[in-house]
């Protein structure tokens, strides 16, 4: 494709969430340096899309219908896409979603949802994913967590908890799998342009001029920003890099 750049030349990678937004850009990025691309998501017409641009361009992209709150439909999921591309190399867990409000207005069944897409998501994924990679003594796992999980977010408490808790998950996965060759890191986005920000935030006028002023670099964090650490840690350059936590948000959190 365009770049040039081919780290990921004859990789397979799964991306959740890939229909639109941080996904999406991860998506276009890894097929950019030579991934062979699944584009998962619910949105089925999303999909097809993204994974048309990305062959449109040159590259190589599967549409596949993801609801990763199943197993059964994970665990299809990476079945057809070794059949279809090739074994997988490369899974990004990216897929999420949240409401903002404070934590006495949530009700349970906004728990839940929270819940199922931002912590079993991974999970499920995950446990579809791994078996395949041990087998082949090869593998990178990158999870999209959140600044929102390692510094709190006004709003945001069961979000915050959930990728909290995909933080201490993926720290675990990388002590288990290390001698399975498999890396597993995560990236933290902090504000970032998205539609499920712009959604998050309709009815909070003036709060994401707020967030960019508050930001070192002054400015909301782009789709693009978030895509090039998730490259970094799905190419060889990271090899010997897991268990690791990236914070990508302009400099807004600098948690040692």
């Amino acid at each position: 494709m365009a770049s040039g750049i081919t780290r990921l030349s004859g990789k397979v990678a799964l991306v959740t969430g890939a229909a639109q937004g941080i996904g999406r850009a991860i998506a276009m990025r890894l097929a950019e340096e030579g991934a062979k691309v699944a584009i998962a998501d619910i949105n089925e017409t999303g999909a097809a899309q993204t994974a048309a641009e990305i062959r449109a361009a040159g590259g190589a992209a599967l549409a596949v219908r993801l609801d990763v709150t199943s197993l059964d439909e994970a665990i299809a999921a990476v079945q057809r896409v070794e059949r279809e591309l090739g074994p997988l190399d490369i899974l990004v867990n990216n897929a999420g979603w949240d409401k903002v409000e404070p934590f006495v207005e949530n009700t349970p069944e906004m728990w839940d949802r929270v819940i199922a897409i931002n912590f079993r998501g991974p999970l499920n994924c995950c446990k579809a994913a791994i078996p395949g990679m041990q087998a082949r003594g090869r593998g990178k796992i990158v999870t999209i967590s959140s600044d929102a999980g390692r510094v709190g977010s006004m709003g945001e408490a069961v979000y915050a908890g959930c990728k909290a808790g995909l933080i201490g998950f993926s720290k675990t996965l990388a002590r288990e799998l290390a001698r399975s060759n498999i890396n597993v890191n995560v990236v933290c986005p902090g504000p970032t342009e998205t539609a499920l920000l712009r959604s998050a935030m309709a009815e909070r006028p003036g709060v994401l001029d707020a967030m960019a002023k508050s930001i070192p670099m002054r400015r909301l964090g782009q789709p693009h920003d978030i895509a090039g650490a998730v490259a970094f840690f799905a190419s060889a350059d990271a090899d010997y890099a897991t268990g690791q936590v990236l914070s990508i948000s302009g400099g807004l959190t600098m948690v040692g």
